[in-house]
């Protein structure tokens, strides 16, 4: 069983050795699947800087700087808080990709009943693609797993 697109773990790999580019991401939704894709890759210790589970409130304002009173009205889910982990999480591990995911896996009253994400890429402090992931009910890993696969082409696609 495969959980990654390993085509895309390769190219992607590749492209940053290539390019001399590192990444590190911030994650919630995926429970540090990212950094999994990302450490599985062959030579990944020449680019991926490493990576942040975060869950709740407390955590994403401590290490990753989200704006407080926004986070508390949203639950820690919108695209302004998947933005600022993805450029704090560049700015934190001094890499020039930085990845920022939130979201819901299962459905709670806070979604609404629904499951999806929010995340952003920035390439040296400057946003460069953001965006909601929408799903359909499932299995929560199979949403996680959909969710990492999701962003490891839209990066792969960005390099």
């Amino acid at each position: 069983m495969e959980l990654f697109d390993k085509k895309t773990l390769k190219a992607i790999g590749k492209k940053l050795i290539r390019k001399k580019q590192s990444v590190s991401v911030a994650e919630s939704v995926t429970s540090g699947l990212l950094q999994l894709a990302f450490s599985s890759i062959p030579d990944a210790s020449q680019f991926f800087q490493g990576g942040i589970t975060v869950y709740n409130l407390r955590q994403k304002y401590k290490h990753l700087k989200v704006e407080l009173i926004h986070a508390l009205s949203v639950n820690c889910v919108s695209q302004q808080v998947a933005t600022e982990m993805a450029l704090h999480i560049g700015e934190h591990y001094s890499s020039d990709w930085g990845i920022g995911i939130t979201g819901y896996a299962s459905p709670v009253p806070e979604s609404e009943n629904k499951v999806f994400a929010f995340y952003a890429i920035s390439y040296k402090n400057k946003l460069k693609a953001k965006g909601k992931i929408p799903a359909r009910k499932d299995d929560p890993i199979q949403l996680q797993l959909k969710y990492a696969n999701f962003i490891m082409h839209k990066f792969e696609k960005l390099l």
